[in-house]
């Protein structure tokens, strides 16, 4: 097994064949992304009936191509697919300064098309709440957003701190 540029997991013919000896049921292995040095057609009763089994391409798309594809593969229920995440993240704020930053801050995301992963981190938040995951405290240029905090990806108040949002969307 090997990884892209990208973190995609490539798998070998012999990684399937592993996976299949132990015991992995044909439908988890939809989606996964297969050497494209391996010659697949020569396994076809195991390869077939394996949906979206693809050998890997991404060697000739840009990284922008790349993750608009991925984006449109997120796997998430309905509800938070299309919740107006917008309004999500200002019913979560309680003063005018938070209402400020964080419409300031939405502007900004939804200029970057970034939409779709704020409603995939409140979904992921969500989850590990829900399964009482312990995630960390904060790391990098991803606590100077206010909006990531109030949605719990974060527990740094950026506003309390005066973080510059730009160091975050450079």
């Amino acid at each position: 097994m090997t990884q892209t540029k990208f973190g995609e997991m490539i798998f070998s013919d012999t990684d399937v064949c592993d996976l299949l000896m132990q015991g992995r049921d044909l439908d988890s292995l939809s989606g996964m992304i297969v050497d494209g040095t391996v010659d697949l057609g020569a396994w076809p009763d195991i390869i077939d009936p394996v949906p979206n089994l693809h050998q890997q391409r991404w060697h000739t798309c840009s990284v922008p191509e790349f993750h608009a594809t991925q984006q449109q593969n997120w796997h998430m229920p309905d509800q938070f697919k299309h919740m107006d995440i917008a309004q999500h993240v200002l019913d979560l704020c309680t003063t005018q300064e938070e209402l400020q930053r964080c419409g300031m801050e939405l502007m900004l995301y939804q200029e970057r098309d970034l939409f779709d992963l704020l409603r995939y981190l409140t979904y992921l938040v969500d989850v590990m709440k829900q399964n009482h995951i312990i995630w960390g405290v904060g790391r990098g240029s991803s606590v100077a957003s206010y909006v990531l905090y109030k949605l719990g990806v974060h527990r740094i108040d950026s506003l309390y701190y005066n973080l510059d949002i730009g160091e975050f969307l450079r």
